[in-house]
């Protein structure tokens, strides 16, 4: 099954509206996609609660990481550079956590909060390589902003 995001977009704006919980928003987000394409084998956040450090935050799939530092990893690089990271090859990414054996491709899109501060990072794992493209990253950059940015 392959994503339609424009139906997920809807999906989650419907579920989200007039929400402002920071993790009930992630919740609903991290259900909607996880379940919307089978390339999605781990979705979830992690959330900035330090300087330079995130802790896990809702999930779909099997146990994640529970601490990143901005200095290691995908999820780190996007969080220390606000870009979205989009690795076909997770062994051949330097510094790669992995938090899962069965991880092959990742992407990792920044969240960000109204003043531009990232807050969390969106991390989407596939259990495929090559897994994700930029559709994908365009159509959930989309929704992140719509969701979390007014």
């Amino acid at each position: 099954m392959r994503v339609d995001y424009e139906t997920l977009s809807q999906t989650v704006a419907a579920l989200t509206e007039g929400e402002d919980d920071p993790i009930a928003l992630m919740a609903t987000i991290a259900c909607e996609v996880h379940h919307a394409d089978d390339r999605f084998d781990w979705t979830g956040f992690y959330r900035v609660v330090a300087p330079e450090l995130m802790k896990i935050g809702p999930y779909q799939g099997g146990h994640g990481c529970l601490v990143i530092p901005f200095a290691r990893g995908v999820c780190g690089a996007a969080a220390r550079t606000g870009e979205i990271q989009i690795v076909p090859d997770v062994d051949a990414f330097p510094g790669h956590i992995a938090c899962a054996s069965s991880t092959r491709s990742e992407l990792v899109l920044p969240v960000f909060d109204d003043s531009g501060a990232v807050t969390a990072v969106f991390d989407l794992d596939s259990d495929q390589s090559n897994a994700f493209d930029q559709t994908d990253a365009d159509a959930l950059d989309m929704i992140l902003k719509a969701t979390f940015t007014k």
